[in-house]
């Protein structure tokens, strides 16, 4: 008998160490930024630009000296009505945007149809301040993209899109947003799915490893997609199931009860 419990115990805490093993993560599948001291970093922050694409939102208001001169330039504006639902003086205006169709084009007020998809910011305010200085002399314009926004999916703390205030954002931020990866994140393989003219690419980025801050997928585009998949703990743990628990508790379960049979 004494003999028998030895070995139970003995097998019962082989397989108890086995799981523990394989249930460690080691420190180059958690922590970011590895290799940070001996990496070139050559990524060129200020220059970076997103680019406009089709259904895009943009917010675009010309200004000058003279405000009436500027008017035909700017869409109708709009009244919202406030807390009361009254049109006339708790009334909010609001300038309505430009959507870009599916050939990159809007429709500018005098100026016609013209061709934005696929210019930076910077392309679209000199391309509009060339036009419009023909009639205003030194406009001024200013011009947004309203619905930037991006999607974080799979092993983050908060998955969600996620609407973003500025026209950059690094995919560290983004899944900041989400409240960083969970423990179940593969950080060396998130998927970023982006669409650039209606073509959809699909690549991946390692965040343990510092140089893919030199990566064109380090800042995020509009309406990007990041997945981060499960590591093999998760995956493992779902092939078990959801009753893991109660199986380790029917465990220690019948290990007390050997120990006062063979006691």
């Amino acid at each position: 008998m004494n003999f028998n419990f030895f070995k139970f115990r003995k097998t019962s805490l082989f397989y108890l160490t086995v799981f523990l093993f394989f249930s460690c993560a080691s420190k180059k599948d958690i922590v970011y930024y590895q290799n940070i001291d001996g990496t070139n970093i050559s990524q060129n922050i200020a220059s970076y630009e997103i680019k406009i694409q089709p259904d895009d939102l943009l917010m675009i208001i010309v200004s000058a000296e003279d405000p009436e001169i500027a008017i035909p330039f700017n869409l109708t504006s709009v009244i919202v009505p406030n807390a009361n639902n009254l049109m006339a003086a708790g009334g909010q205006q609001t300038q309505q945007s430009y959507l870009v169709d599916k050939e990159g084009n809007i429709e500018f007020p005098v100026l016609g149809k013209l061709q934005v998809g696929g210019l930076t910011r910077t392309e679209v305010l000199r391309l509009l301040r060339e036009k419009i200085s023909v009639y205003i002399k030194n406009p001024i314009i200013n011009l947004r993209v309203i619905n930037f926004k991006v999607s974080l999916q799979g092993e983050v703390n908060m998955p969600g899109t996620y609407s973003v205030a500025s026209e950059r954002i690094t995919l560290i931020e983004a899944l900041s947003m989400a409240k960083d990866l969970s423990v179940y994140g593969k950080r060396d393989n998130i998927l970023i799915i982006r669409e650039i003219n209606g073509i959809k690419s699909y690549n991946r980025v390692d965040i343990t490893k510092a140089d893919f801050i030199n990566s064109p997928f380090y800042y995020l585009a509009q309406n990007d997609v990041i997945y981060v998949e499960p590591n093999k703990t998760k995956i493992n743990a779902a092939a078990v199931g959801p009753n893991t628990s109660v199986i380790i508790s029917g465990l220690s379960i019948l290990i007390s009860l050997c120990v006062l049979i063979f006691k």
